[in-house]
């Protein structure tokens, strides 16, 4: 995709959606951690029934080590590899409270020190909690950038820094929620539903099946 092209496939979706939001639910920085590092090979919808009933009872670092791994594991045991989870999660907590004064950190560095807390999970953080223009690169987010040569890459930390650097600033902070929402109900991986596409002509996987 050329410059000018990328350039339409955001103002376009921006047009459709000036405000992306995550479909996570949290009312809270340690909330949203905590549901980003258990939506891990699992959907939003799932994650977010889970923290419901999670939250309701232990929304706080201290509250979610006050019930055990047990308690917590009964909490989030429809989630995909629950236990696991719950391991990182419960490990989390303990060095929010001994490390952090039971806050979450605000830098990338302190984000991937915790357990379960990859550079995508730190990146959606540091977006959404703290307002800082990452790309938080998904499974979404490598297809898209692969499909639509935006921002071909072999890597996760490829696709991110090719978007980084072919994205315009002003699109750059709400990227990846666009780039998210559009690969989950538009560009699906089995077969992107280019009819219904509002990107479809400046997107590169596009233009490319349609030449003679």
């Amino acid at each position: 995709m050329k410059p000018e092209q990328i350039a339409q496939f955001f103002a376009t979706l921006q047009a459709a959606n000036p405000n992306p939001q995550t479909e996570l639910e949290f009312a809270s920085v340690f909330e949203l951690l905590a549901a980003v590092l258990l939506s891990a090979q699992a959907t939003d919808i799932g994650v977010n029934k889970a923290t419901r009933r999670l939250f309701a009872v232990a929304n706080t670092p201290r509250k979610i080590l006050d019930l055990s791994i047990d308690g917590l594991e009964q909490h989030i045991k429809t989630v995909g590899l629950f236990r696991s989870k719950a391991k990182h999660l419960m490990q989390t907590c303990q060095m929010l409270v001994d490390l952090h004064g039971g806050a979450v950190p605000r830098s990338r560095e302190a984000l991937e020190a915790l357990p379960g807390v990859g550079r995508k999970t730190a990146n959606v953080v540091l977006n959404v909690a703290f307002g800082e223009a990452t790309m938080a690169v998904d499974t979404h987010l490598f297809r898209l950038g692969n499909r639509t040569g935006m921002a071909p890459g072999k890597t996760p930390l490829e696709v991110e820094r090719m978007l980084l650097q072919r994205i315009p600033s002003e699109y750059l902070f709400d990227a990846h929620h666009w780039l998210i929402l559009h690969g989950r109900y538009i560009c699906q991986a089995r077969k992107p539903l280019c009819w219904k596409c509002s990107v479809s002509g400046t997107c590169g996987f596009k233009l490319k099946t349609a030449a003679p």
